[in-house]
């Protein structure tokens, strides 16, 4: 295969970055961009299905990059997008998949990863759990802001700042506060914010807005924070101004900045409160700061965590280990069935926010400790020393926060990266009869499935939970059983 050639492949598989997948000629073919249909349409992205004329951009032994020039036939299972921004934002990858294929591509994707990064040889994945709304159900939007003002995100695999007006998958609340940020910047001309994101508490309706910038003083920031609450509050009025009786009423209670990685509250409280409600009827509420951790698809939430407690099997009367807890809510969603909760978070203001939120839903059987999960575990279970930093700049040996001689269950819940291998180590040491494993990225998920096989432990199976419908990420959570 060589440059410049024209091929014709089926398109099997979706990349995560948005890229199609086929093969010819025995090689493995990744292929980027959108092309015409036979009805002579642009279609914004190729799907699994598509039959694709593609030129070759670079060769290599092994695989080869490629653009698409024509579909020659279209896939059964080709919708058209409804959104405008499709295929320039770089956001809803499989926008033009109907869904039911969405959730049948996804459930291949992690079986494949198990196999292949995780040498399971037929690996049990469960049905994938679906959801119920493909649209507006994210509660934090994360906008970039351009040089020229504009307000929205990143065009795919670039820096270049698409303006949007309106995203299918935020809240109104979001979308409001982007469009005052947009004539705030037009009207001063300000030019030192570089980020806006938007967090939307679902059952409580809070708001919290959350400006980045290289300046800890944004020039006419009052201005701003008058701007984000009456667009706020004009979502719950009528066409007086008047506020109505509607289920929706949201209300903008905090405005943050984050300046040189640190937070300033500038306006309203340090947190936003979310109110949950478990399958069981029990009601739970979570503080959430600007820079927490907290899942962002709230509906999805409640049958991951629903399906993570199933597979922890708590019988109340053993120690769990919430390892990368975040805010608390999977040891908080847990904790009544649990003797003990022990969670461990590096980012300090998640665990202030978890340890408050044991305290606002009157749970006594949790504890959260600052730290690192790699070293602070194997030190509160004496299997390691831990150390700090004395007045002089020397490293003298410190206590650990709090001891444990056991763990029954460890849940892992790491972001995309996954799980530093210094930690499944000390998850190992403590030697927990089960594992619940959260992860966003099935790859990194199969990786450390792979060590943990190697080191005492069974794979039992997994279930994904489409938390992002749309685009290319899945959510998953595997039962692994100590032998």
């Amino acid at each position: 295969m060589e440059k410049d050639q024209i091929v014709e492949i089926r398109i099997e598989d979706m990349l995560d970055d948005g890229r199609a997948f086929g093969r010819s000629e025995g090689l493995a073919v990744f292929v980027s961009g959108g092309a015409k249909l036979p009805s002579g349409e642009k279609a914004a992205s190729i799907v699994p299905g598509d039959t694709v004329k593609v030129c070759i951009k670079k060769a290599k032994k092994s695989s080869a990059e490629a653009e698409a020039m024509e579909i020659v036939k279209a896939s059964p299972d080709r919708i058209a997008s409804e959104c405008p921004y499709f295929g320039k934002c770089g956001g809803c990858t499989l926008r033009e998949l109907s869904y039911e294929a969405q959730k049948g591509l996804k459930t291949e994707q992690v079986r494949s990863k198990l196999k292949r990064l995780g040498g399971l040889e037929d690996p049990k994945v469960n049905d994938i759990i679906g959801a119920e709304s493909l649209e507006y159900y994210r509660n934090k939007a994360v906008f970039a802001v351009g040089p020229h003002g504009e307000v929205g995100f990143k065009k795919g695999k670039s820096n270049y700042v698409i303006d949007i007006e309106d995203c299918l998958l935020q809240t109104d609340a979001a979308m409001v506060c982007a469009d005052a940020l947009r004539h705030f910047l037009k009207e001063t001309g300000c030019k030192c914010i570089s980020q806006l994101t938007v967090r939307t508490a679902f059952g409580t309706g809070e708001v919290m807005a959350v400006l980045e910038s290289d300046k800890k003083d944004i020039p006419q920031i009052d201005m701003l924070c008058e701007l984000f609450d009456d667009a706020v509050y004009s979502l719950s009025a009528d066409e007086e101004g008047d506020p109505t009786t509607s289920d929706t009423r949201f209300s903008l209670e905090s405005v943050a900045l984050i300046h040189k990685g640190k937070c300033h509250i500038i306006a309203g409280k340090p947190t936003i409160t979310e109110k949950v409600t478990r399958q069981d009827g029990k009601e739970l509420n979570y503080e959430i700061s600007p820079q927490s951790f907290y899942q962002v698809n709230p509906e999805q939430m409640l049958k991951l965590y629903d399906k993570a407690m199933e597979y922890a099997a708590l019988t109340r009367k053993e120690t769990l280990l919430d390892l990368y807890c975040g805010v608390g809510t999977i040891g908080i969603w847990m904790a009544d069935k649990a003797e003990k909760v022990i969670g461990i978070e590096s980012v300090k203001p998640a665990v202030i926010d978890a340890n408050r939120n044991s305290v606002i839903n009157n749970i006594i059987s949790t504890r959260y400790i600052c730290g690192k999960a790699e070293e602070e575990l194997p030190g509160m279970m004496g299997l390691a020393k831990l150390w700090k930093w004395n007045e002089v700049n020397e490293r003298v040996e410190r206590k650990p926060e709090i001891t444990i001689d056991h763990a029954d269950v460890a849940v892992l819940d790491p972001p995309r990266a996954g799980c530093e291998e210094a930690l499944l180590e000390a998850v190992v040491k403590a030697a927990p009869d089960r594992i619940v494993y959260v992860s966003c990225d099935p790859g990194t998920l199969a990786r450390d499935i792979k060590y943990l096989t190697a080191n005492g432990y069974e794979f039992i199976e997994v279930t994904p939970l489409d938390q992002f419908p749309m685009t290319s990420h899945i959510e998953v959570v595997a039962k692994i059983q100590r032998q």
